[in-house]
């Protein structure tokens, strides 16, 4: 018995899929393809809202790529969210005796408690009393490419 009803990805949906996103230098930033799918919740935050609209109405079985505009996929680069953090806070936060080097990135947790938040650590202060981090989507402001292949919808 055959089912001739196609389900569409809907705001609701649960979905089983392989992706790939890249940036403007075609380099992989996350790939599913070869390994396990990924299963998610449309809404769930797994993916950014703006490619989650994108998703929307394709159909199960759809294979496809996506080139998404400078800052589609993650929003722009906001220049307020590059910000200096006190070492204080950093020793209240964390491990007094960590070292921050430029490119690592930390974790901080939310003001609630309840998530975290990464930033990646732009400069050090010569004296070491400050962190100036950027807390921006490594890739806002960027052009990116997401390729999917939809495998499973659940509604």
């Amino acid at each position: 018995m055959s089912n001739s009803t196609v389900n569409l990805i809907e705001p609701s949906s649960f979905l089983t899929l392989h992706y790939r996103m890249c940036g403007v230098d075609g380099q992989d930033i996350i790939s599913t393809f070869g390994g396990q799918p990924a299963t998610l919740s449309m809404g769930g935050g797994q993916l950014s809202p703006s490619i989650e609209q994108h998703l929307l109405g394709l159909a199960e079985g759809t294979r496809t790529t996506l080139q998404l505009p400078e800052g589609d996929a993650f929003g722009p680069r906001n220049p307020e969210l590059v910000q200096w953090v006190a070492r204080a806070m950093l020793n209240e936060l964390g491990d007094p005796n960590e070292t921050y080097a430029p490119g690592v990135v930390v974790q901080f947790p939310t003001p609630d408690g309840s998530g975290q938040y990464a930033g990646a650590v732009v400069q050090v202060r010569e004296d070491g009393s400050s962190v100036q981090f950027d807390f921006n989507h490594p890739l806002a402001g960027q052009a990116v490419t997401f390729e999917v292949n939809i495998i499973g919808v659940m509604q």
